[in-house]
């Protein structure tokens, strides 16, 4: 059994030291109404330093505005060192899909312009960071980050530090119950918020999360073959997921240039 309160501290104690250490005020999270972003803005909150929660509604569901907001007052009304603000970009989002024209007839133009969505909400979080004196504080998960590939490149994946990158969906959900977090949090059904028709998660991918940390755990232990049915299935998902991810989960490639030719 995960032990949870262990974790929750090992985490706060973790950014406490990262955050002195940078010499910063605190940190900055991004809202979402989802799990992931709560755990994290809760983790935050716990270390005493300053938090700033931005909400950045872009012609966001209600269920999710109000999920965020519940949490944010659930925060607030806990720990003094909470600040929130909403942002709103639907505004701005719609300057630049107008710019960009979403009638191309380009295959990629409406997932290109949901990410747009997510790199947005980036430079707005690295805007109120740098004023602020604050660091981004990421809220991608290691199913996510280092499986799949489920986010955005400079979008949700562009952060200072990253406190739940080593810890699987499951187990985010598990430290949501041990920080006694609002009940909507706790079960909502997890999407990415970037569609204006709500996608889940499972919908956009085509698995659960228990079903891809399951192939993820045996990654590399086991095979194609060692899989039938169903967890095939999930197997074949992975594996094309993350190989289409390397660009995301692996370094930016450096072309070297040999010392001799500097001469």
């Amino acid at each position: 059994m995960m032990q949870s309160q262990k974790i929750i501290d090992h985490i706060v104690q973790w950014l406490t030291s990262y955050a002195l250490n940078a010499g910063v005020r605190g940190y900055v999270v991004g809202i979402s109404g989802g799990v992931d972003s709560a755990v994290v803005s809760a983790l935050c909150a716990r270390t005493g330093l300053e938090l700033l929660l931005l909400e950045m509604p872009i012609r966001q569901k209600k269920d999710q505005v109000d999920r965020a907001w519940q949490h944010i007052q659930d925060l607030q009304s806990k720990y003094p060192n909470v600040r929130a603000q909403s942002v709103d970009l639907t505004g701005p989002f719609d300057v630049l899909e107008n710019l960009f024209d979403p009638r191309s007839s380009e295959p990629n133009a409406e997932l290109a312009l949901a990410n747009t969505r997510a790199r947005l909400r980036m430079l707005s979080l690295y805007y109120y960071g740098q004023t602020q004196g604050l660091l981004v504080c990421g809220t991608g998960n290691k199913v996510e980050d280092f499986g799949i590939g489920f986010y955005t490149k400079y979008g949700d994946g562009g952060v200072d530090i990253s406190p739940i990158g080593d810890l699987y969906k499951t187990e985010v959900y598990e430290l949501a119950k041990a920080l006694d977090l609002v009940a909507s949090i706790q079960n909502a059904i997890p999407t990415d918020g970037l569609w204006d028709v709500e996608r889940t998660d499972e919908q956009q991918i085509g698995a659960t999360y228990r079903e891809l940390e399951a192939i993820q755990k045996e990654w590399g232990l086991k095979s194609e073959t060692d899989y039938s049915g169903r967890m095939l299935e999930v197997y074949q998902i992975f594996k094309r997921m993350n190989s289409a991810a390397q660009h995301k989960i692996n370094p930016i490639p450096v072309c070297d240039i040999p010392e001799n030719w500097r001469d």
